[in-house]
């Protein structure tokens, strides 16, 4: 198993490699083609873009043209949603080639997927589906995220997912899992805050609790979103991540304690379903800037 001291023989390259690191003072927004014009035209405060791996393996066209002017403008972040890390089986290797071909030529500051599976028995499932926190699932996880750093010659990212079900047989808590897989791969987290608000408001226990019991020196970037409040078979409320919506307020309050606590970390905004003017992507990170520079936290660093 690849070790966190062997992830950062090669760390360094990786890092050299890259066009920018992402700033922790000004945060990015999910990229659209559909803001594309209003990105180069506008006058917008957005410190970086992250774009979704899948959207972008083609060898050209025109949104391979949009995300050249990207790279070359501002910060990128990309982010897998098709690797099925949490998978029982191997790994696509196609899949994984295509990734790596994407990651060579695009050099983000950031490459990050999900804790989650998406496929089974040749089949791809749309959706981001949950793991039980177990010893044999650790080893799984594990062996795949050293094979794909292996082959993306860098750290990754995992994110937390959001639940709606959480397993029996799990013989250790999230936050546990996220920091036993940390410690045996070197790689990073990416905290979706929404994602914590929403599965552990769900389950009837307290978000802040999990935050405290992560290790936030692993964290090196953040996703904020929306949700939406729909109604359990008893007619209970149901918390759904839809990333549709602005950031609740909820989900900033506990980003404002994330941030007073640790510091600044790269953060972005994220939304994908009922897209609006790109204004109101930029206003909801003006929101996050405005929130972090208030609280005059610690210094951190600048993840990159």
């Amino acid at each position: 198993m690849l070790s966190a001291q062997n992830v950062n023989n090669f760390d360094g390259l990786a890092r050299a490699a890259k066009h920018f690191t992402l700033p922790a003072d000004h945060a990015g927004v999910s990229f659209k083609p559909a803001h594309f014009d209003d990105i180069k035209s506008s006058d917008h405060s957005v410190g970086w873009f992250e774009v979704h791996a899948e959207n972008y393996m083609m060898d050209g066209g025109p949104m391979r043209r949009q995300l050249q002017f990207l790279r070359e403008s501002y910060p990128v972040s990309c982010h897998g949603v098709g690797l099925s890390i949490g998978s029982h089986e191997p790994l696509d290797q196609d899949h994984l080639a295509r990734v790596a071909r994407l990651v060579e030529w695009l050099e983000p500051a950031i490459f990050s997927e999900h804790l989650a599976w998406s496929s089974h028995g040749g089949n791809f499932f749309n959706d981001l589906l949950p793991l039980p926190y177990t010893r044999q699932t650790l080893e799984r996880v594990a062996n795949h995220i050293d094979e794909i750093q292996e082959r993306l010659s860098r750290p990754i990212l995992l994110e937390n997912p959001s639940s709606y079900v959480w397993f029996s047989e799990s013989d250790m808590s999230e936050a546990e899992f996220l920091a036993s897989m940390v410690a045996q791969t070197g790689c990073a987290l990416l905290l979706d805050i929404n994602n914590v608000y929403v599965s552990y408001t769900n389950q009837g226990l307290q978000p802040a609790d999990f935050l405290d019991s992560l290790p936030f020196e692993a964290v090196d970037q953040i996703h904020l979103a929306g949700h939406f409040v729909d109604h359990g078979p008893h007619g209970e409320p149901l918390l759904i991540d839809s990333h549709n919506a602005k950031v609740s307020d909820a989900v900033w309050d506990l980003y404002e304690q994330t941030i007073f606590q640790y510091g600044p970390i790269p953060t972005l905004i994220e939304w994908d379903g009922d897209l609006p003017e790109f204004s109101v992507l930029a206003a909801e990170a003006a929101q996050a800037d405005r929130r972090t520079h208030s609280l005059k936290p610690k210094v951190r660093y600048v993840a990159g």
